[in-house]
């Protein structure tokens, strides 16, 4: 069974399944997008498009495995559909998908091609700053929208068969990932996982949860947030993990993979809880617990991509030191007394 996408195939049922949204369009030029990490994502031209769609974005479940979890494309574009009709939340529109026959034909999802760019301020600080001004502006935008998915009940949009993510099932789902890991990529992370589960809030909400919310997972046209993608690990959860995470990527977070000594334009940490809490109406509970949480997740997410690195490409470097997944682990461990 062959693990590359067949582009023959995907133009064939991409043609057949856009009849469903604009009949008598064309598709054709379909060619591979970088920057998918789970998804596979292409674009292709559209001629005859509905509401003067002219290319797509289409995102492939990765061809010979079975599309569960992170690589249920379809139950991404379900969120994403559901969330499209909320005002205040801008996600690209679902047009049309095909269910494949996976794992050998696998699923797929067509959204708008959307102009602009997905950057992340902290981490491109020193080689390709945002101006100030326009990172401030994203990233209250980004909480603008943050709040009317905590605000926006599950019920409403019709996602209230989705299984409920409390924050202990959001620390195994961690420690899950951390199991598959080489030993050197995950040092401590059982004590720090203990620590956690042992502190585990209440859920609040729940809400629909992103699951990796910043400013690189979206797509934004001067100040303007147009569309938060790359949904693969959203849950219906605890909405302090999107807010935790966020204020992750601020200058005085410390995330180890921005420590340039270059300011990244983003507001402070402070100045973004402050205007989420004003939103919302209320301060935010056990929002320590949560910043722990988000150490240990970004630990277990980068030794995962270390071992994926690894796989691929045999003896290369790792894409950052197996200190940092280490340090992560520690400091979520630390935050918890542990």
């Amino acid at each position: 069974m062959s693990n590359a996408v067949d582009l023959v195939d995907l133009a064939a049922r991409a043609n057949a399944a856009a009849q469903q949204w604009s009949p008598g369009c064309e598709l054709d030029e379909v060619t591979f997008l970088p920057g998918g990490t789970v998804s596979i994502v292409y674009t292709a031209r559209v001629r005859g498009g509905a509401n003067g769609v002219d290319r797509v974005v289409l995102k492939v479940a990765p061809p010979g495995l079975e599309p569960k979890r992170n690589r249920d494309v379809l139950r991404q574009a379900r969120c994403i559909d559901a969330l499209s009709r909320v005002p205040g939340i801008a996600v690209p529109q679902v047009l049309f998908s095909d269910p494949g026959n996976p794992p050998a034909i696998p699923p797929f999802f067509a959204t708008p091609f959307l102009s602009g760019e997905c950057v992340e301020p902290l981490l491109v600080a020193p080689t390709n700053p945002v101006p100030p001004e326009i990172a401030r502006a994203r990233a209250f935008a980004a909480m603008d929208i943050l709040v009317v998915m905590r605000t926006t009940a599950v019920e409403s949009l019709g996602l209230d068969d989705e299984p409920v993510t409390t924050p202990a099932d959001e620390v195994r789902r961690w420690v899950r990932t951390l199991e598959t890991v080489p030993d050197e990529l995950r040092e401590g992370y059982q004590g720090a996982a203990e620590a956690l589960l042992s502190a585990a809030p209440d859920l609040l909400g729940p809400s629909v949860v992103h699951g990796d919310y910043r400013l690189g997972n979206m797509l934004c046209d001067g100040v303007v947030v147009r569309g938060v993608i790359d949904w693969e690990l959203w849950t219906v959860s605890d909405p302090r993990i999107d807010l935790s995470w966020m204020l992750f990527f601020t200058d005085e977070a410390d995330h180890p993979s921005a420590r340039h000594g270059v300011a990244s334009g983003m507001p402070a940490r402070s100045e973004l809880l402050s205007y989420y809490e004003r939103a919302v109406g209320e301060a935010t509970k056990d929002l320590e617990w949560f910043d722990a949480l988000t150490r240990f997740k970004e630990g277990a997410a980068m030794a995962l991509i270390a071992k994926l690195a690894r796989r691929r490409n045999p003896g290369a470097p790792d894409p950052f030191p197996p200190s940092v997944c280490r340090e992560l682990i520690a400091q979520a461990a630390s935050m918890m007394g542990a």
